[in-house]
């Protein structure tokens, strides 16, 4: 599959972040916990050289518990501080405050020692279309702060946010970079969300799941589904047939029961699972 999504609002959410990138302390980074390193976006680090990083591993309720622990140790050797968050259940935002205070150290002394006190930790949180920014912020504010929705695009520009006497948060819009060099990547934020699905094949990319549900977790398909085979149209024929997926005269909707399987992997009911590993480099 060749998979590019660029809308022209990401030219100009890119050019506001720059902007604004002075005026920031920390750079708070949501990624998708089930493909951390494909749901960087890494025009993210040019952006934010020399500011204070955390890395929030979004979406941890469905990753891999075994390979939530390996990417934080990844992450964490980049210069990162790392939180394993679940925004919709706020699962681990408790650390967050804490995290905040002790990646911005530095700058609360500069500020102290100037004679500055109590002056908020101003942070800017980023990430891809879909990651779930908004709905972090709404579940760290504990109000209905951004616009949130299961589909990418929905935070249009950016907007400040004043949390609490101690920091603000500036939400921007989840921005993608022109041009996926590995399509392998495209695939995975396909998976996930990130792109639009208007513009995908879904039976193609169904088909790219179940190679990664192969590679990586060959009994998920019997459990779902009781499915032995595993080859791709002949998982999605027996899909359809599992779940009564079917066209005008009875003939199996192929198309269908792609959706299914996707929503089925997005909505975790195939299980916790990640698709890929942190690099042994």
């Amino acid at each position: 599959m060749n998979i590019q999504w660029y809308p022209g609002h990401m030219t100009k959410a890119k050019r506001a972040m720059k902007e604004d990138i002075k005026l920031i302390d920390l750079i708070i980074e949501l990624v998708d916990a089930r493909v951390p390193l494909s749901s960087r976006n890494p025009d993210i680090d040019d952006l934010g050289a020399g500011k204070a990083r955390m890395v929030l591993l979004n979406k941890s309720d469905l990753s891999d518990e075994r390979l939530n622990g390996a990417w934080t140790e990844y992450f964490e050797a980049q210069g990162c501080h790392v939180v394993k968050v679940n925004s919709k259940s706020g699962s681990g935002l408790k650390q967050i405050n804490n995290v905040v205070q002790i990646a911005c150290k530095e700058k609360i002394e500069r500020d102290r020692r100037r004679g500055i006190l109590n002056r908020p930790v101003r942070a800017m949180v980023v990430g891809i279309p879909n990651v779930g920014k908004s709905t972090f912020i709404n579940s760290f504010a504990g109000k209905a702060c951004a616009k949130t929705g299961n589909k990418p695009g929905v935070t249009k520009g950016n907007q400040w946010i004043r949390l609490n006497k101690s920091l603000e948060l500036l939400d921007t819009p989840g921005i993608l970079w022109p041009r996926f060099e590995d399509q392998q990547v495209g695939v995975k934020l396909a998976l996930i969300g990130s792109i639009n699905d208007e513009i995908l094949n879904k039976d193609e990319l169904a088909m790219e799941l179940i190679r990664f549900l192969v590679k990586y977790y060959p009994k998920v398909l019997k459990e779902r589904y009781s499915i032995e085979t595993q080859d791709e149209f002949h998982v999605l024929e027996e899909v359809a047939r599992a779940r009564s997926c079917l066209a005008k005269g009875g003939e199996l909707d192929i198309i269908k029961a792609s959706n299914l399987l996707i929503d089925d992997f997005r909505s975790g009911k195939l299980g916790k699972m990640t698709l890929e590993t942190p690099s042994k480099e």
